[in-house]
């Protein structure tokens, strides 16, 4: 396989600590959008803001371009950051409101000093363009309050590709939005993969939207991977039974399609102090003997389908 662009991997820190992310290993290559899903607090976000460096990773290896940058200081950090941006799950919260569309886009130019005066004007006409913003000339002056909410986040957008980086975590960037504009970002999205060469972590609880852009998911839980693999192949032919029950609760648009509800009991286990074992056993309907003592490691079931579980 191609060495991928981008490859993270957090290992276990010590005993009295809060592990939000532990043991968590996966590759994403130029052009690919990898589907990061989970329920809330399993450590999705946590794991994108880490890779860009925003929260300082206590262990392991963030390789960037064959480059650890896990352990780069400040100023050796800025050359990276303009190869790697990220797009929030609220765009009226990471926008500044004393900024215009303008000052926005062009700012991540300013920082990195690309280009002259002329040159970061064309390319903030690009971006807008881009992100579905046409004509470019009617936003430039409007602020985030003027505009809707599908407006801000493609402003979010255009800011995120202005400096065409290599690396985008997208993190759950269709939440907030109505159904009837979610089509046209997830689109969005897909194009700068297949164009431009992008790499995107997409981050989100909703599989029907890992499904439409994503060719290949991991699912976390209480912060490891629990599966990764190709997503059809996980949609269709789910090992762990922890995405039996999220693809259990996926709607299907067939008024006639009956499909058994696994439901999930008992309570999620506290992420300080692991007990040994499986993290999902305590909901887990089926859990064995060993379940209580060992952790299950990866297990390759062939075609890049992994999965972490003793009953597999």
């Amino acid at each position: 396989m191609e060495e991928g662009l981008f490859s993270a991997l957090f290992r276990k820190g010590q005993p009295n600590y809060l592990k939000a992310v532990d043991g968590v290993s996966f590759e994403i290559n130029p052009g690919e959008i990898l589907g990061l899903a989970g329920e809330s607090g399993c450590g999705k976000t946590t794991t994108g803001m880490t890779i860009l460096r925003l929260y300082e990773p206590s262990s392991g290896k963030i390789v960037f371009r064959g480059r650890d940058i896990a352990g780069l200081n400040t100023r050796e950090l800025k050359d990276f950051r303009r190869e790697m941006q990220i797009i929030f799950q609220d765009p009226y919260q990471s926008l500044n409101p004393r900024f215009t569309v303008l000052d926005t886009i062009r700012e991540p130019l300013d920082i990195h000093r690309i280009g002259t005066d002329d040159e970061r004007m064309d390319r903030v006409f690009l971006s807008l363009e881009r992100a579905g913003l046409p004509p470019s000339t009617d936003f430039l002056e409007i602020y985030p309050h003027q505009l809707s909410g599908g407006q801000r986040q493609r402003v979010v957008i255009a800011k995120a590709v202005v400096i065409e980086p290599k690396f985008i975590v997208a993190d759950e960037p269709v939440s907030m939005l109505d159904v009837s504009i979610r089509a046209g970002i997830l689109n969005l999205l897909r194009k700068f993969a297949n164009e431009m060469g992008m790499a995107i972590l997409y981050i989100s609880h909703d599989l029907s939207t890992i499904r439409y852009i994503c060719k290949r998911t991991a699912v976390m839980y209480l912060g490891r991977i629990v599966e990764i693999g190709p997503t059809e192949e996980i949609i269709n032919r789910p090992s762990h039974p922890y995405v039996h029950a999220l693809l259990s609760a996926v709607p299907v648009p067939d008024p006639f399609y009956k499909r058994k509800r696994v439901e999930i009991s008992g309570e999620v286990l506290a992420p300080v102090d692991l007990p040994l074992g499986c993290r999902f056993r305590p909901r887990c309907s089926n859990a064995l003997s060993i379940c209580l003592r060992d952790e299950p490691a990866m297990k390759d079931l062939g075609n890049g389908h992994q999965v972490a579980c003793h009953l597999v």
